[in-house]
C-alpha cells in the first residue's frame, strides 16, 4: 500500500472523508505532501480531544489546598546567601540551560513578526524582546563565569523569520554555538462536527499545541539529547513576553535544590482576588496551577491568619526543572484545554469560508499541566515590580506602555542600589 492509499485508509477509519475527496482536486506532488501529513497525525488522539469538548470539567473544592512558598523578600541575608551559593555552583559548573518559548506572533500587539522581534520602546532607542533576553543571559554568564546554552522554541509559522532575525542581529552578541532553535508541535483544528479543517494550501489546517508541547518538542527535536551531551542538570523555561523575566535566578535554583524538589517556579502575589491569573495550589496532593476560571470565587477570596490570600501565588511562567523531570514529562500525555475560535477554511467546493463566529476547536496543553506528575515543588515568591512586565496587549494592562515603565523603573532601582 503506498502512502496515498494508506492516508485514505486512515481518513476513512476516522470519518474524515472530506479530505479523501480533496485528493482528487490537487496535483500529484500535493497529494504526496498531504498523504505524509495525514500519516503523521494522531487521529485517535484528535477524536478523543473532540469527544472531550462535549464534557463538563468538574473541580471538587475539597481537593484544592494552598501551596507553601518561600518569600524572597523575607529571607535573612544568611538564608539568601545559602540559596544563592547552591544555585551559583550549578551555573558555574555549566550544568544550567535556558529555554525561551517564542512560538507566537506579535499580532495582538499590532506587530507583524514573531513576538520576540517586537521592539519595546525603552530609553528612546528601544530594545527587541530577544535583545533583552540576550542581555539578561550575557550578564549571568559574566557574573558566574559560564556560557549558558540557550534553546529557543519557535513555531513552524515563525521559525524561518526568527532564525533570519537573530542572524541579522548577530544573536545580539550571544555566542551562536550556544543558541539552538527547535520547533513546537502542532495539532489539527476541527469543526463542531469533528471534521478537520482544510487550509488555503490544500492541507490539513494545524495550529501549535500549546506551551505544554515544549517537553515533547525538546525530545523530538534532539534538543534534550544535546542538553545531556553538554552535561546539563537544570533547565529553566520561560516565555518571550515578560521583559523582566529572570532567566538565571540563583535564589530560585538554590531554594529548589535545598528543598530536594525536581521542579520549582517563581510566583508574584495576586493583585486582588479577581485578577485573571492562574495560581499555584495543591490538588489531590500534587502541585498544580489552577486557572482563575476554575477557582471557586469563595476560595479565591479566602485569606490566611496574616490577611494574605490563601491562593495568591500567581503563575508568571517562570519554571525550573531537573533534566530528569523534563525526560519524564516529555513522554507523558498532558491534559488538553480547548479553545473555541474563528478559523477560515476551504469548503468542499474549494471556496474559502471566513466565518463571523467561532467555528472550530483548537487544542492546547499548558506547560504547568506537567506539575501534577510530581509530589512537590518549590515556589519562590518574587516581586511584581522586579519580575513581571508582560507584553501581551496592544493597549491598557500588560501592554508595551506598562512593560516599558516597569522595565525602566526596575533598572533605575538597580543603578541606585
Amino acid at each position: 500500500m503506498n502512502d496515498i492509499e494508506r492516508a485514505k485508509d486512515i481518513l476513512k477509519q476516522y470519518n474524515q472523508e472530506h479530505i479523501i475527496r480533496l485528493f482528487d482536486k490537487i496535483n500529484e506532488e500535493k497529494q504526496v505532501e498531504l498523504a505524509k501529513q495525514v500519516i503523521n497525525i494522531d487521529f485517535h488522539k484528535i477524536t478523543e480531544l473532540y469527544e472531550n469538548t462535549k464534557k463538563e470539567i468538574e473541580i471538587k473544592e475539597k481537593d484544592i489546598q494552598p501551596i507553601s512558598y518561600v518569600d524572597k523578600e523575607k529571607l535573612t541575608p544568611e538564608e539568601k546567601d545559602k540559596y544563592d551559593k547552591l544555585g551559583e555552583e550549578v551555573i558555574r559548573k555549566g550544568q544550567y540551560a535556558v529555554v525561551t518559548m517564542a512560538g507566537g506572533q506579535g499580532t495582538r500587539l499590532g506587530h507583524s513578526g514573531p513576538k520576540g522581534t517586537f521592539k519595546l520602546d525603552v530609553y528612546g532607542k528601544g530594545k527587541y524582546l530577544f535583545e533583552i533576553f540576550a542581555e539578561n543571559l550575557k550578564e549571568a554568564n559574566k557574573k558566574y563565569d559560564s556560557i549558558i546554552p540557550w534553546y529557543i522554541m519557535t513555531s513552524r509559522e515563525n521559525n524561518k523569520e526568527t532564525k533570519e532575525f537573530l542572524e541579522k542581529n548577530n544573536y545580539f552578541g550571544y555566542d551562536k554555538n550556544y543558541v539552538t532553535l527547535f520547533i513546537q508541535g502542532e495539532l489539527p483544528l476541527v469543526d463542531t462536527n469533528g471534521k478537520v479543517l482544510v487550509s488555503r494550501e490544500m492541507k490539513i489546517k494545524e495550529a501549535s499545541d500549546g506551551n505544554g508541547g515544549t517537553y515533547a518538542s525538546l525530545r523530538s527535536s534532539g534538543a534534550l539529547s544535546d542538553m545531556k551531551e553538554r552535561g546539563i542538570k537544570w533547565i529553566f523555561i520561560g516565555g518571550v513576553d515578560n521583559a523582566l523575566l529572570k532567566m538565571a535566578d540563583v535564589t530560585l535554583l538554590g531554594v529548589t535544590i535545598d528543598k530536594g524538589c525536581q521542579i520549582g517556579s517563581k510566583s508574584v502575589v495576586k493583585a486582588n482576588p479577581k485578577e485573571k491569573v492562574g495560581v499555584f495550589c495543591k490538588m489531590n496532593g500534587h502541585p498544580k496551577v489552577i486557572e482563575y476560571t476554575e477557582l471557586p470565587e469563595k476560595m479565591a477570596e479566602e485569606v490566611d491568619n496574616n490577611g494574605e490570600l490563601k491562593f495568591g501565588e500567581s503563575n508568571i511562567i517562570c519554571h525550573l526543572f531537573t533534566i530528569d523531570a523534563i525526560e519524564k514529562v516529555s513522554v507523558e500525555p498532558l491534559m488538553y484545554h480547548t479553545a473555541f475560535k474563528k478559523n477560515s477554511y476551504i469548503d468542499e467546493n474549494g471556496k474559502e469560508i471566513i466565518p463571523d463566529e467561532p467555528n472550530s476547536y483548537k487544542f492546547e496543553s499548558f506547560i504547568f499541566d506537567a506539575l501534577e506528575f510530581f509530589d512537590d515543588m518549590a515556589i519562590l515568591r518574587g516581586k511584581r515590580e522586579d519580575d513581571f512586565a508582560p507584553v501581551k496587549n496592544k493597549e491598557g494592562a500588560d501592554s508595551p506602555k506598562t512593560a516599558k515603565e516597569l522595565y525602566e523603573k526596575y533598572w533605575e532601582r538597580q543603578k541606585n542600589n
